[in-house]
């Protein structure tokens, strides 16, 4: 049996996400000995979007890949990353990231060798309660038959190395509101992915599990930053906003006391693609 360990960290809220990233996940990598980093970065810009120096933190950090959701648009400016940085994902089922011809800044996935073995990354937003962008369920088949070499698509694909050359393990990073929608899909792509988690709703799930088919799951991975916060925002400010009605202008919380990253290991057969334990971190 051939085992590697994924790490997926929940999502980097603000500053202090960022520094509580930092101090905590090369520590992380070295003392588990994680073989493969996915980071969750959407909300690392005061919470709302990216800039490129985040992203670079990110990375320097030990994330092999970063994942983002909804509010990965935030920032025009970021775009131009989205566009040149292979690392950087936004969700693949905005148009551009499966059939459709549509020009969407940026991809939605991607296969690396790392030190032989292939990990592809598949970033994914849900449906309910979000926008209703592209089917998820439809654009995970059509993205794994890529993957798998059942398809070609040369303006989807972004591949260090052939598909068929070794077993993919596939991760997903889920991110949207509704437990029903990631837990079907989970149960969807179960025996596929090797790991199906779910991000964006920044409070870390305790039903870890892995699925008949052998795949990991979780319904949310949690969020990296002030845990004396509302999902990492100024308690304050979101108080107001629900008992008045007003959108006030959210704004991140003060640090106050050491932060927290959330979110998994797996250990995987990396011979079959099949999971042997998933642990929440915290």
């Amino acid at each position: 049996m051939n085992l590697v360990k994924a790490a997926m960290i929940g999502d980097v809220v603000g500053s202090f996400g960022l520094e509580t990233l930092e101090a905590r996940l090369p520590a992380l990598i070295k003392d588990r000995s994680i073989s493969f980093v996915t980071v969750n970065g959407e909300n690392a810009a005061q919470g709302f979007g990216m800039t490129e120096s985040d992203y670079r933190r990110i990375i320097a950090a030990g994330a092999d890949v970063v994942t983002s959701g909804n509010h990965v648009w935030e920032k025009r400016e970021f775009w131009t990353i989205l566009e040149t940085e292979k690392n950087m994902l936004r969700p693949a089922n905005y148009s551009s990231g499966s059939q459709c011809s549509f020009n969407v800044a940026g991809k939605g996935f991607i296969s690396l060798n790392k030190k032989g073995t292939i990990w592809t990354v598949i970033n994914l937003q849900g449906r309910e309660f979000m926008n209703p962008i592209d089917c998820p369920f439809k654009c995970f088949d059509y993205i794994f038959g890529l993957v798998n070499g059942d398809k070609k698509d040369t303006h989807s694909l972004s591949l260090d190395s052939s598909p068929s050359a070794a077993l993919s393990i596939v991760l997903v990073d889920f991110h949207a509101e509704s437990s029903r929608e990631k837990e079907a899909l989970g149960y969807f792509a179960d025996g596929r992915a090797a790991v199906i988690a779910g991000t964006h709703t920044h409070v870390q799930t305790a039903d870890e599990r892995i699925l008949p088919g052998g795949s990991a799951y979780i319904t949310d991975l949690g969020m990296t930053g002030n845990t004396d916060s509302v999902i990492g925002m100024d308690p304050q400010i979101c108080l107001e906003r629900v008992r008045k009605q007003v959108l006030y202008h959210m704004e991140t919380a003060l640090p106050k006391g050491p932060g927290q990253m959330q979110g998994i290991i797996a250990e995987i057969d990396a011979d079959t693609g099949r999971v042997v334990s998933i642990e929440r971190i915290k």
